[in-house]
Order: structure tokens, then sequence, then C-alpha cells
């Protein structure tokens, strides 16, 4: 399926990109509580839509 060397380029690869990725994210967590601050709201009112949709979605099949 695999061979060695693309197993073991897949693992460094996937370790190196989660090290940056969180570097990154750790770098900016301070922009992100000015910036996005009560993004939450936005989040509730989205899953609240999505359920509303999916409740008329039932009701009338």
């Amino acid at each position: 399926m695999f061979t060695k060397g693309q197993l073991i380029f897949a693992i460094i690869f996937i370790i190196i990109f989660s090290i940056i990725i969180a570097y990154s994210y750790l770098r900016d967590h301070s922009l992100h509580k000015v910036y996005y601050k009560n993004s939450y709201v936005i989040l509730i009112i989205f899953i609240v839509f999505i359920s509303i949709i999916a409740t008329y979605s039932n009701l009338f099949r």
C-alpha cells in the first residue's frame, strides 16, 4: 500500500505541520481575543438556524 519512505514522510510531515499550526495559533492568540470577541454568538445563531431548517424539513415530509 505505502512504502516505508512514504510512511516516514507522512509522519514527519504531520508532526512538523502540527507544530507550525500550534505555534501560529499561540503567536496570534492575543489578536484573536481582540478581533474575534463574541464570535461564539455567531456559532450559536448558525446552529439554531440549521436546527430550524432541519426541523421544518422533517415536519413537511
